[in-house]
């Protein structure tokens, strides 16, 4: 059997092992106890919120890719369009079983906590592994079925012809991916910080009130939102990075070592999420003493160096070659380095977070500086990361070695996401146990594992970020390849136009977005307030608030922010591809360039002013309630469509306009010219 018929069996054969692992792990969760009729009654809120929102949602996106499909079908060919059917679905299932079981597991992982540690981390994150099982199980199924479709329909044709049309109709898959991710991280994003910004706005800095405190009229807004963001928005976001790693390392390793530079990235990748696999059997805590974020980053570290053993074996064997397994290892390496550099700049006591918590002693005004300045600062050390991948990758094996380099970035995504999604689950338990009037044990544990969550969430976004920009630099790479270009001058004045507006698409994405969670959490302010103001007894705990009417609110919000956004990254190439494929060429450059500083510095920033208000809720500089904590709430507050919204959503839309610029190549190349 050689090693084109292995690797057709291979691949699919372990991602639907990943499938079935994720399977059984979300029986074991099921089958975990809720706990009492309170912790039920409140888990049921939200699970009926966050369901609601997803179906909302489906409703509005699915016609609107149907319509796509149809209009694909008709200008780019049916196989493309099915391709992009499929990627759009593969997305759209992750979000949703991803997010149900995430919901279904924070009321399960609350009342484990009353027993103690390890019951609640093992439930927290068995059911983030689900998600992260689906990530790459689904990723690489996809791509799999695509490559044995192209291979039994055109083998009698020869290798290289299978090879190029799988790689072909591969972009559509990419496609699919990445607006459906757009879709759900926008909308996600919107609904998450509205209710977060509505609820902390008037219940900590107005009312005095705790977090997740039961009298809050946003508080079940607030928790669904950490599922529909967090959970069903990154999930669809890494998927598609996932997925469009595979598509640009399998393009560009035919054209440079034929079938083998084709069939590497399928097998590298089918070990990585055996890797994934075994890491997760580290993942228990030794006592209740110990910080849960040891067992986590055992599983991790197991993981990573178990994927670089198995890139090192296969580039050495099958592509006799061993350059390609140092530039799939440069990639871990980098995502190593970009998540300390992530933890340093926003981790809770960290240097830069409690710079910004001492400077929050003199007002809001001072911490906002404090943290514009630092966030600043990590974006360079981050890009520099990123830009280090890139040449590094390229110095091996040009092209090819940079989209090596994403796809090793992303060789531990089963694990990474399953550490991404233990966040809102866990964030979800502790509020459950706060609003359940929960005491003791299950308080301390909860509060661990929250705690652990917030840094593992702020980890997981520098991580889409860099192998967002990378998998977007290695399909820059593939335009290049499709336009027959070799090189573009940016002292052309048509190409310096073209970079100009790729430098600015992301500016005016943003501020959309970020305006939308504005005046979204405008109307949940003005709800909140009237509801305090309106149902009495509310404050003494004598009248309970209407959690829906906030639901509602958000879920509105979102949902009109769903489309224009889209248009904006789907239209925009298309348009600048009308000057040529040289302009369209340096637009692709500059939204790369603009999009992952923008990326990085919403994110980072974000992450360190909710860390500094964190710091100071522990007890620092004053505590709860003091001036100094009014003014981190007031960083928390800035910061949280920065690194929840806006910031996660320019990873799909840099990958959209360069997936959107190499399908409409042909017609730019024959109708306009280079």
């Amino acid at each position: 059997m050689d090693i084109q018929l292995i690797a057709l069996f291979v691949a699919p054969l372990t991602a639907i092992a990943a499938l079935i692992y994720g399977f059984l792990l979300s029986k074991k969760v099921l089958s975990e106890e809720e706990g009492s009729e309170k912790l039920k009654t409140i888990a049921l809120a939200i699970r009926e919120g966050a369901m609601a929102y997803l179906k909302r949602q489906f409703k509005i996106v699915l016609p609107l890719m149907a319509v796509l499909a149809v209009i694909i079908g008709l200008t780019l060919g049916i196989g493309i369009a099915v391709t992009f059917v499929m990627g759009a679905v593969f997305s759209a299932t992750i979000g949703y079983f991803g997010m149900r079981i995430a919901v279904a597991a924070n009321v399960r992982t609350a009342n484990n906590a009353q027993k103690g540690l390890n019951p609640a981390l093992q439930t927290a994150f068995r059911a983030g592994t689900v998600n992260g099982m689906l990530v790459v199980g689904l990723g690489l199924l996809g791509v799999s079925l695509i490559y044995l479709w192209s291979y039994f329909s055109f083998n009698h044709m020869g290798p290289e012809f299978v090879t190029r049309n799988a790689t072909d109709v591969l972009i559509g898959y990419g496609f699919g991916a990445a607006l459906l991710a757009l879709f759900m991280r926008v909308g996600g994003g919107i609904f998450t910080k509205a209710a977060d910004v509505g609820a902390d706005l008037v219940g900590k800095v107005e009312k005095g009130i705790p977090e997740d405190d039961p009298r809050n009229p946003a508080v079940i807004a607030d928790n669904v939102g950490d599922n529909v963001g967090d959970c069903a928005g990154m999930a669809a976001d890494v998927f598609e990075s996932y997925a469009l790693t595979i598509v640009a390392a399998m393009i560009l390793g035919g054209s440079l070592f034929g079938l083998p530079g084709v069939v590497f990235p399928l097998l590298a990748r089918s070990g990585a999420i055996l890797t994934s696999i075994l890491g997760t059997f580290f993942v228990k805590a030794k006592n209740d003493r110990e910080n849960p974020i040891k067992p986590l980053i055992r599983g991790f570290a197991i993981s990573a160096v178990s994927a670089i053993v198995i890139f090192m074996l296969l580039a050495v064997f099958l592509l006799g070659e061993a350059k390609a397994g140092y530039a799939a290892v440069s990639g871990i390496l980098s995502m190593m380095a970009l998540l300390y550099v992530t933890k340093y700049y926003t981790g809770p006591n960290e240097k830069p977070v409690v710079a910004i918590a001492r400077a929050s002693q003199t007002g809001s005004g001072t911490n906002l500086i404090a943290g514009l300045g630092l966030g600043m600062e990590s974006t360079f050390i981050s890009v520099l990361i990123v830009a280090a991948t890139i040449f590094v990758g390229y110095s091996f094996l040009g092209f090819y070695g940079i989209s090596l380099a994403g796809m090793g970035m992303l060789a531990t995504t089963g694990i990474i996401m399953s550490l991404d999604t233990y966040g809102p689950i866990s964030d979800n338990a502790q509020g459950m146990v706060e609003m359940a009037g929960l005491s003791g044990k299950a308080r301390a544990v909860t509060a661990s594992l929250d705690a652990v969550g917030n840094t593992t969430k702020a980890l997981t976004k520098g991580f889409a970020v860099g192998s967002a920009a990378v998998a977007a630099s290695s399909l820059f790479a593939t335009y290049f390849e499709a336009t027959g270009l070799t090189t573009i001058n940016i002292a052309e004045p048509k190409v310096f136009v073209g970079l100009l507006i790729g430098g600015a698409l992301p500016y005016l994405f943003s501020s959309r977005l970020i305006n939308s969670v504005g005046k979204a959490a405008y109307e949940v302010v003005e709800e909140v307030r009237r509801q305090f103001r309106e149902i009495k007894g509310i404050m003494e705990g004598k009248a309970k608030p209407d959690y829906s009417k906030a639901v509602e609110i958000v879920t509105r919000a979102a949902q009109r922010e769903l489309v224009i956004p889209a248009a904006i990254v789907v239209l925009a190439p298309i348009a600048t591809g009308l000057f040529g494929a040289a302009a369209l060429g340096g637009f692709l450059g500059g939204v790369v360039i603009s999009g992952l500083m923008l990326a990085f510095f919403m994110c980072n920033t974000g992450g360190a002013w909710d860390n500094a208000k964190k710091y100071v809720e522990d007890g620092n500089m004053g505590g709860k309630g003091s001036d100094t904590h009014k003014a981190t709430v007031v960083g928390d507050t800035v910061g949280d469509p920065l690194k929840d919204t806006a910031g996660p959503a320019l990873n799909p839309m840099m990958k959209i306009v360069q997936i959107v610029a190499l399908l409409i190549a042909p017609f730019v190349i024959q109708i306009i010219g280079k």
